[in-house]
């Protein structure tokens, strides 16, 4: 079973454990399968990769937005700025990495490397998102 296969098949199991489309496929990772990147859904994803994916997009949003909106009038130095966007994208990016995991654990998900084992959901719609 090839990358994009075991993806449809991970999406599918979650939409029909009933978790929401924005939850399991956020805009983040559509844009990454929409250029290509092979990147698991986050519910697949090790906990440290979910850290890291967040906290690192959520970090350097953040900055740039608190940057160019507000810490350049008011004077906030470069280190303190990219200290606190590392921060915050550290707390974001722990709590993400929590909340996938907890969503996995209640929703019985099973492992990636086990999909190709499993018999596809019936009654679903197929989504591509490349």
């Amino acid at each position: 079973m090839d990358f994009h296969e075991q993806r449809d098949r991970a999406l599918q199991l979650m939409e029909k454990a009933g978790i929401d489309h924005s939850t399991y496929a956020p805009p983040l990772m559509q844009l990454l399968w929409r250029c290509g990147v092979k990147v698991r859904p986050p519910h697949f994803m090790s906990f440290g990769a979910n850290a890291l994916l967040s906290g690192v997009w959520f970090g350097a949003s953040w900055g740039a937005v608190m940057w160019i909106g507000f810490w350049l009038r008011q004077g906030v130095g470069a280190r303190l700025a990219v200290a606190s966007a590392c921060g915050a994208g550290l707390c974001f990016g722990l709590f993400m990495a929590s909340y996938y995991t907890r969503q996995r654990k209640t929703h019985g998900l099973p492992s990636w490397e086990s999909l190709g084992d499993l018999k596809p959901p019936s009654g679903l719609a197929r989504q591509r998102f490349d």
